[in-house]
């Protein structure tokens, strides 16, 4: 080997710049298969721990990036039921507080309808009570005046209770009857 580097060195003319010696060839290839040894060796299984650790993390941060994806879309649709719920239930309360409201307003119509038909009535009661009480002030003071006036006319004296009563209801009917047709 050594002794080709001698020739070489001694002849220019017989060596060719381009093709390189053999021993620089032998100790080029000796040095790339140490190389190669080391970097399969050593390095390599470095790289391939490295490269499947953040391949691992990679895919556990895409997994939990979906997990998560998924949760919120679980929850976005857990949201969006319980807002159509909220929304159900606000419409069930509004037209349940609706019918509440026309029921009170009915019910109170009522009251007052019955309220005021019972007002009628009772005035209705009182006018013919007090009615009936001048009507019986009236006949009383008719009667009287009437017992006067026939005690004046006959000439008797009508003082006895039985005769009076009858002479005043037999003047009252009379004149009931005469207005009676007068007021149809």
């Amino acid at each position: 080997m050594f002794h080709a580097l001698i020739m070489a060195a001694e002849d220019p003319s017989k060596v060719n710049p381009v093709v390189p010696h053999p021993a620089e060839i032998i100790l080029g290839l000796v040095a790339f298969l140490l190389l190669l040894f080391v970097v399969k060796k050593f390095v390599s299984p470095r790289f391939e721990a490295l490269y499947a650790e953040r391949t691992a993390k990679i895919e556990g941060g895409i997994e939990k990036a979906e997990q998560a994806q998924a949760e919120a879309q679980r929850t976005l649709e857990q949201y969006k039921e319980q807002l159509a719920e909220a929304r159900a239930e606000a419409a069930r309360i509004r037209d349940d507080a609706r019918a509440e409201g026309l029921q009170i307003i009915e019910e109170l119509r009522e009251q007052a309808q019955a309220e005021s038909a019972r007002i009628v009535a009772q005035g209705q009661h009182q006018l013919d009570a007090q009615r009936a009480q001048i009507v019986a002030e009236l006949r009383a003071d008719l009667g009287r005046t009437a017992v006067e006036l026939a005690s004046k006319v006959v000439g008797e004296s009508l003082e006895d209770e039985a005769r009076r009563r009858g002479t005043v209801d037999r003047f009252l009917n009379e004149l009931d009857a005469v207005a009676a047709p007068a007021s149809k």
